[in-house]
């Protein structure tokens, strides 16, 4: 079976990550963007990672310029945009794609674990959201319009 802990990922500043380092957390993984309607997601996101931190619990941020084109920017112009609107102090990624031939697999396997509206594996749009349980498993999928005050309770569940 496999679980978060069978990737590694890339690090905003292009180091590898083993996301097995993260089993015991419970984590909400999603695909983000600056120049995006659901961009002020970003300020909710923090709000839960400090809300619920020091509990075992954080935010992975994976940039993604797949929708619109509203991730243009390289790594280092993200980093500075969150931290300067939002204030975003949760790891933010690589920027990846989250559908098609060039899909991360962490996407790929985590939207065939928790599959959105009539069972489509397609991410439709940024700010899609997968909460994962300290075993590493998803739990649930949220759509961009599922606000993250809105997943806190679920999120206590797992805590």
């Amino acid at each position: 079976m496999t679980t978060i802990a069978d990737f590694t990922v890339t690090t905003n500043r292009g180091e590898p990550l083993d996301l097995s380092a993260k089993l015991g957390k419970v984590l909400l993984v999603v695909n983000t963007a600056s120049k995006c309607g659901f961009t002020p997601q970003y300020d909710g996101l923090e709000k839960l990672f400090q809300q619920f931190n020091d509990r075992g619990f954080e935010v992975l941020g994976f940039p993604c310029n797949q929708f619109g084109g509203q991730e243009p920017g390289n790594a280092d112009e993200i980093a500075e945009f969150c931290k300067v609107n939002f204030g975003v102090t949760f790891p933010l990624m690589a920027k990846v794609d989250v559908n098609g031939d060039n899909a991360s697999p962490l996407f790929d396997w985590m939207k065939k674990e928790a599959k959105g509206l009539m069972g489509s594996t397609s991410i439709k749009w940024n700010f899609t959201k997968f909460l994962v349980d300290r075993e590493g498993n998803v739990v649930k999928r949220y759509g961009p319009q599922d606000t993250p005050a809105s997943i806190a309770r679920d999120i206590e569940k797992l805590l």
